[in-house]
């Protein structure tokens, strides 16, 4: 087969996730294995096409090739798919997997995103391979990527492919129309959006969402900002806090969005997520490395489209929440009543300002920050910025090695458990011992009530 690899990632030839492509060549080399570095060449690809379409449908399988950014792809990668979906080129019935690697932070919505995608464009589409940053340096993670790429051909020539999920649209769009004014007290809520159309629903949204809100907000609207191009996961910033791009994002990222009280999205569902302007502005945000920097402000999201069918993108909205310890105030749509939806919104973001409410962290938020701290550990020389943040934060406290009261108590309960006598006469001894902590905060409660 002729593969075409998409090589999304911002680095071109010197992607890491390109590593794995280059072995898979010497391991097979009856395929030829065709590079479009995509992502790299991003700029030019948006001024002629030709050659992108040639290569498409020259293919007899599209393998996308990148390193996850931000919950999903790199926002060069969401540009070209946005571009192949324009253009209209033909891919019905070619076969289509990807490969990534990471710290394994969201891979899954990342690989989503992507299916959801090849999907829209005819391709039947076999899983990925979800590498970590050096697997292909390993014996196990070589041989892991040798399998997936024959377990890939194999699924081609037996036509063995993902199920392609049935899309019956519903959507009928609702106008949000206009509320009474209400009146404003001193709090910075700023929107930020990407739209560009005044006439648009998304713009009712937004205008309804100002004056439900008794809060003085203010709009950011990054399609017009200059940024100069998204993301190269240099890690300039990485060492000093600084993006290497000069068009002062970082500096207005800091200085005009996170000083604010809240933050609330607003955008038009695009092609499975945000669309590409949004995921540069995502990925731009790496100038804060993996800094929680907005811990406790409440967000919410005002949304046009069919929300409710894109599961992948509802998870990431929960997901960023969670992840930057965020109370997520609400998602207003415009697919039944958003009149009603916007002024929940409202409200929410009310509440959870005037109570400084931050509910704790669910799985997704503890998991990931996990993830993120055993990574700066173990990279602190290199992500010095990063690190200090962690430290002053006190994210390195719950190493579970370090918490040896616990684990030798542990161990003496393990001992005590494994002996059938001591089991029986123990009894119901364990879980009274385990309720004695809240026995006793509830009688200190009761004394102070009394």
């Amino acid at each position: 087969m002729n593969v075409l690899v998409i090589n999304g990632s911002p680095k071109g030839k010197y992607s890491i996730t390109l590593q794995t492509i280059h072995f898979l060549e010497r391991k097979f080399p009856e395929h030829s294995f065709t590079v479009l570095n995509a992502g790299q060449t991003i700029r030019a690809i948006e001024k002629d096409f030709t050659k992108s379409r040639e290569l498409l449908l020259g293919a007899d399988a599209i393998l996308f090739s990148y390193p996850v950014y931000t919950f999903i792809a790199p926002c060069q990668l969401h540009r070209f798919i946005e571009l192949m979906k324009a253009d209209g080129v033909d891919l019905s019935g070619k076969p289509a997997t990807q490969i990534t690697t990471s710290k394994h932070f969201y891979d899954i919505t990342a690989h989503k995103y992507i299916e959801d995608n090849c999907h829209d464009l005819g391709l039947n589409y076999v899983k990925g391979l979800s590498a970590d940053m050096d697997d292909l340096l390993k014996e196990e993670g070589r041989e892991v990527a040798e399998k997936f790429f024959a377990h890939f051909l194999w699924c081609c020539e037996n036509g063995i492919f993902e199920k392609r999920p049935a899309r019956p649209s519903n959507y009928n769009q609702v106008a949000a129309t206009p509320c009474e004014e209400k009146a404003k007290e001193k709090r910075d809520v700023v929107i930020i959006t990407d739209n560009t159309d005044e006439n648009s629903n998304l713009a009712r949204m937004i205008n309804r969402f100002r004056a439900a809100l008794p809060y003085e907000s203010r709009i950011v609207n990054i399609a017009e900002y200059p940024f100069q191009g998204g993301c190269l996961g240099c890690f300039n910033c990485a060492v000093s806090a600084k993006c290497v791009y000069k068009d002062g994002f970082d500096e207005f990222l800091r200085n005009n969005i996170q000083t604010a009280d809240s933050i609330v999205y607003a955008f038009a569902v695009r092609d499975h997520s945000m669309g590409s302007r949004f995921k540069m502005y995502d990925d731009r945000n790496f100038c804060n490395g993996h800094r929680t920097v907005t811990v406790g402000m409440p967000v919410g999201y005002l949304v046009s489209g069919e929300l409710s069918a894109e599961e992948n993108l509802r998870n990431i909205i929960e997901a960023r929440a969670e992840v930057g310890h965020n109370f997520l105030a609400g998602v207003a749509t415009d697919e039944s009543d958003p009149d009603r939806e916007i002024d929940a919104l409202a409200a929410q973001l009310d509440y959870a300002l005037k109570n400084k409410y931050v509910p704790t962290q669910n799985f997704w938020g503890i998991g990931g920050m996990k993830i993120f701290r055993d990574l700066i550990y173990k990279m602190q020389g290199m992500m010095r910025a990063d690190h200090k943040f962690y430290k002053k934060g006190g994210y390195y406290k719950d190493f579970p090695q370090r918490d040896k009261g616990t684990i030798i108590k542990m161990y003496l309960v393990g001992a005590l458990l494994a002996n059938e006598k001591i089991r029986k006469k123990m009894g119901n001894a364990m879980n009274d011992g385990m309720l004695m902590p809240y026995k006793k905060m509830f009688d200190q409660m009761d004394k102070k009530n009394k």
